[in-house]
């Protein structure tokens, strides 16, 4: 099968109205360290529509993903909080806060475990093909992979888009999308890729004593088999980085074209990267390793700094890493990338989005990545394509939507499910999503 070369396009989520610190995420150290702190929505999108900016200008292609619309009312009615919104918030925040807390949850904004990708030049059938994650390890996540699959069927549109259910939300098949799976390709040698699954329980005996391992060895597998991957690895994370914190494979390893950046106890078999190596070359690509080592920053520090959680991507001037300030800021964080500097990263970039960070989601975790044909980009809903003048917008739109700032107690506040819907209703005109997308849109109105 002759292949055309596809170029990868980063699809941010943008940040909802509702972006709180209620600490739902169970073995996120960041998530639960800064529960009840007071977040600042406004602060939140506005730095990350700054990051999709810093990436535009670096001419790397740019997508945007909208949030879901919270609060998830299906959630309070079907655990009996009743149908009317204004008491069903009320009883809930009273009777189990916890839930009420999830129902508001933001955590569409990390794109990166929306779905996993497959392009077409790495499938059987030669089309792209898009699983949602089902995210079953957490109440909060679990209410999002309907909404996700309806908005990639929205945006991407046509033939040439192969879109699965997600899987079924089973311990057994716990799948929490592309923070656990790593393209590597060589883009100078147009063909197939190489898509490593990275899983945390598996059918070894080794697992993970302090926290969950939220992606299986049955789901990775299942995910490469529906899509058709011709070129498929799986290898285990290792069990002591998850107890550290590190709940997903992005959080300690990242590969970008022929780049892997990984810490050197991201893998448990110590063949892994031998492995990688291999079934790499053997596609005609020749893997650049990019290993930092334990003496040169700890598991600990990796999760502290969320150094793995980077972007890598290609630009003019060569090979570019996307990291977090936190690791501008912390000495051995800035010490292990200026070291990548003589194994050929170009430069770094250190974009500000401590609010994302606080709950656990650095640059990565913002994005999800989507390699595409010229073809297939033109099947891209356009008005979902980051520009200048969508900037502009959506800047003008968090400015005039958003609150500065919102407190736990805030959730309780019967004014707030209305000042979510006019945002995302004003959003759908923003990003040309139509006046049906949001399921408050198509209700009848009284």
């Amino acid at each position: 099968m002759t292949s055309t070369p596809v170029a990868e396009m980063n699809f941010d989520g943008l940040v909802g109205p509702t972006h709180n610190y209620a600490g739902l995420a169970h073995g996120n150290v960041a998530s639960q360290s800064n529960a009840g702190l007071v977040s600042s929505p406004r602060g939140a999108v506005l730095e990350g529509l700054a990051k999709m900016a810093t990436l535009h200008a670096l001419g790397v292609p740019q997508g945007i993903l909208p949030p879901h619309a919270r609060p998830h009312f299906g959630l309070l009615r079907a655990l009996g909080f009743g149908s009317d919104e204004t008491r069903a918030i009320e009883r809930a925040a009273r009777e189990a806060p916890e839930v009420l807390r999830a129902a508001y949850s933001a955590s569409m904004m990390w794109t990166a475990n929306a779905a996993t990708v497959s392009p077409s030049a790495d499938t059987a059938d030669g089309r792209v093909h898009f699983t949602p994650a089902n995210l079953q390890a957490s109440l909060h996540r679990s209410l999002e992979p309907a909404f996700t699959a309806h908005t990639l069927r929205r945006l991407f549109e046509g033939e040439r888009f192969v879109h699965h259910a997600p899987l079924p939300g089973v311990g057994a098949l716990g799948d929490e999308g592309a923070a656990n799976h790593i393209r590597l390709h060589d883009p100078a040698a147009p063909g197939p890729g190489l898509e490593v699954f990275v899983y945390g329980r598996g059918r070894g005996p080794r697992a993970p004593q302090r926290f969950p391992a939220r992606q299986t060895e049955l789901a990775s597998e299942a995910v490469a088999r529906r899509h058709g991957v011709r070129h498929a690895l799986l290898l285990q994370q290792h069990p002591d980085a998850i107890d550290a914190g590190v709940f997903h494979n992005d959080v300690i390893s990242v590969g970008h074209e022929r780049v892997l950046l990984r810490h050197e106890d991201a893998f448990l078999d110590a063949d892994g990267v031998p492995r990688i190596r291999e079934a790499a070359a053997a596609l005609g690509v020749e893997l650049v390793d990019w290993c930092v080592p334990r003496s040169a920053l700890t598991v600990d520090e990796a999760v502290a700094t969320y150094l793995f959680n980077s972007q890598i991507v290609t630009t003019d001037a060569g090979w570019v890493l996307i990291a977090p300030r936190e690791c501008e800021e912390h000495p051995r964080a800035r010490a292990a990338i200026e070291a990548l500097r003589a194994q050929g990263l170009a430069d770094v970039v250190f974009p500000d989005v401590r609010q994302s960070m606080r709950n656990g989601g650095g640059p990565a975790c913002l994005r999800l990545r989507v390699a595409l044909t010229q073809r297939e980009r033109a099947g891209v809903r356009p008005g979902c394509v980051f520009d200048d003048d969508k900037h502009v917008a959506l800047r003008a739109w968090a400015e005039a939507h958003y609150r500065e700032t919102l407190a736990p107690d805030d959730l309780r506040d019967p004014k707030l499910p209305d000042e979510v819907r006019a945002a995302l209703d004003a959003l759908t005109g923003v990003l040309g999503l139509g006046d049906d997308f949001y399921e408050f849109q198509r209700a009848p109105q009284s």
